[in-house]
């Protein structure tokens, strides 16, 4: 039981919540004005990390025959064997009653609204077989965090909710452009889509950075919205200079330090903000 579970943990990559969880909580605080509530907040965790396990089942599921001859994918616990595909959909139905359950428990307005949350994350796994705009449906499926951590709160959507959810996925999706350029010859072989297939990666790469400078202007824009005190500044000013490097290292001709570091490191940026934001209530 322990070894399937680790291998579940594998497969969903749970360490990666790093990139959405903090962005939950900051909008939590924005939407309770620096006090959300404790039980809120436990329902909001819960809901993202079963709701983000389900879709990276479903896209691990559904990339398996792709996977499964990709040498960079050969860890992953389903390319193993470790999970068979019984198991990974027991898994994500077992994920979506406790993602439904946990939303139950927030503002009445957030069951009616899960499923258009849902639809992002759901359809994404299939779009890069339609668009090298797959990268784009990611940034959407992860600006659902925010979404759902804001309305959860006060059971609203307002204008400073919409720029956050752009920034989250102009952040986040390019950066998978960035981060999947390396993977070029190989889906063009398989028929996949990315942007580095419809554009090269330096069309990918020009892409993502004038997204993140766009991102970097919407996060500043939310300060001002929202009147949020300097710190909040320097949280953003720290995830400018994170882009900045990323960009920095890598290039359209040279991936070799695009690694799990320099994938992780990308959590700098969703860390930094939400912990400035949470300082801001209190300067």
């Amino acid at each position: 039981m322990i070894r399937q579970i680790k291998a579940h943990v594998n497969n969903v990559a749970l360490h990666h919540t790093i990139f959405d969880l903090p962005f939950a909580f900051m909008a939590a605080m924005l939407a309770g004005n620096g006090h959300p509530g404790l039980w809120p907040i436990i329902w909001i965790a819960i809901a993202i990390t079963s709701g983000r396990a389900a879709a990276m089942a479903l896209d691990n599921l559904a990339d398996l025959k792709y996977d499964s001859q990709q040498p960079r994918m050969a860890g992953r616990a389903m390319v193993r064997g470790d999970i068979s595909k019984r198991e990974a959909l027991i898994f994500i139905v077992i994920c979506f009653v406790i993602l439904i359950y946990s939303v139950l428990q927030l503002q009445p307005i957030c069951i009616y609204l899960l499923p258009v949350a849902a639809i992002p994350f759901i359809i994404y796994p299939f779009m890069k077989r339609v668009t090298g705009w797959v990268h784009m449906f990611l940034g959407l499926a992860i600006a659902m965090a925010p979404a759902g951590g804001w309305v959860g709160v006060s059971g609203t959507i307002d204008a400073p909710l919409v720029v956050l959810c752009l920034a989250v996925a102009l952040w986040i999706g390019p950066f998978d452009a960035m981060y999947g350029a390396q993977d070029e010859e190989f889906d063009r072989s398989q028929g996949l889509h990315s942007l580095a297939v419809s554009y090269g990666a330096r069309g990918a790469f020009r892409i993502a950075t004038v997204c993140h400078v766009i991102c970097v202007i919407c996060f500043a824009l939310v300060g001002v919205m929202m009147q949020l005190s300097w710190p909040y500044y320097v949280g953003v000013a720290i995830a400018a200079v994170t882009l900045v490097y990323q960009h920095h290292i890598v290039s359209p001709t040279d991936f070799s330090r695009v690694t799990q570091a320099y994938f992780m490191r990308n959590g700098i940026v969703s860390v930094a903000i939400f912990l400035f934001t949470w300082i801001s209530f209190y300067a």
